[in-house]
């Protein structure tokens, strides 16, 4: 089964095995799907197969290299973010690159922590920029759709990674109904149990409801599916 849309997905591109390793690692610890291209050419391949929400981009790359690549993706019209990674750190290559569409740029060799914020602004900045709040508050619960952190009257909420993608999917359609056949497509790529929904819900409710009995967040709209409160 393909990650679920509600996964940010991040695109690692660099011909260095090591570092498409260490990206891979540093981005799943915070809980985003990575998928790796070693060249150009498989980058196009790669954002052509799935969504993907942010680029992080060698520039020396074999063949097509990292410029080429991000005239390529705004030629084409595609608003990914990205930030490039490279070991040139002359001004002119850094300017180029941002003036050909680049959101920010990381010099070799890297802190994965700085790297980490550097991503979470470009990401912020797109939600931003796409009109979705990247962090979403109602009454005590508070989510952050960039760090992917949740908070309940002030205190961090752990969620386990379907948990967060099923909550993140009612924060991005707060206020609207999702039906049972749509969040189940979304977080389960299309099985057909609802009774996975119910149990994650319930799940949801425990950690997130001051009374998960009398659910105030997470509401229930009878037979058709559910919907995420929002003033």
């Amino acid at each position: 089964m393909s990650a679920p849309s509600t996964q940010l997905n991040v695109l690692v591109v660099d011909d260095e095995p090591p570092i498409r390793r260490l990206l891979k690692t540093s981005f799943g610890a915070q809980g985003y799907h990575v998928t790796e291209a070693a060249d150009g050419e498989s980058a196009l391949e790669a954002v052509k197969a799935s969504a993907v929400d942010l680029i992080v981009l060698d520039l020396g790359l074999p063949g097509m290299d990292g410029f080429a690549l991000i005239k390529e993706l705004r030629d084409r019209g595609l608003a990914i973010p990205i930030v490039v990674l490279s070991s040139r750190d002359d001004e002119a290559g850094k300017v180029k690159a941002l003036d050909l569409g680049a959101d920010d740029y990381v010099t070799k060799p890297f802190g994965a922590e700085e790297l980490m914020a550097r991503a979470r602004a470009a990401l912020r900045h797109r939600l931003q920029v796409q009109g979705t709040t990247p962090v979403f508050k109602n009454g005590d619960l508070t989510v952050d759709l960039v760090r992917r952190i949740v908070t309940v009257r002030g205190a961090e909420v752990k969620l386990s990674p379907r948990e967060y993608d099923l909550l993140r999917l009612l924060v991005l359609h707060a206020g609207k109904v999702l039906t049972h056949k749509f969040a189940m497509k979304e977080v389960w790529g299309g099985a057909t149990d609802v009774q996975y929904l119910r149990v994650y819900v319930r799940s949801l409710r425990q950690k997130i409801e001051a009374d998960p009995e009398r659910p105030v967040n997470i509401l229930t709209e009878q037979g058709v599916g559910y919907r995420l409160r929002a003033d």
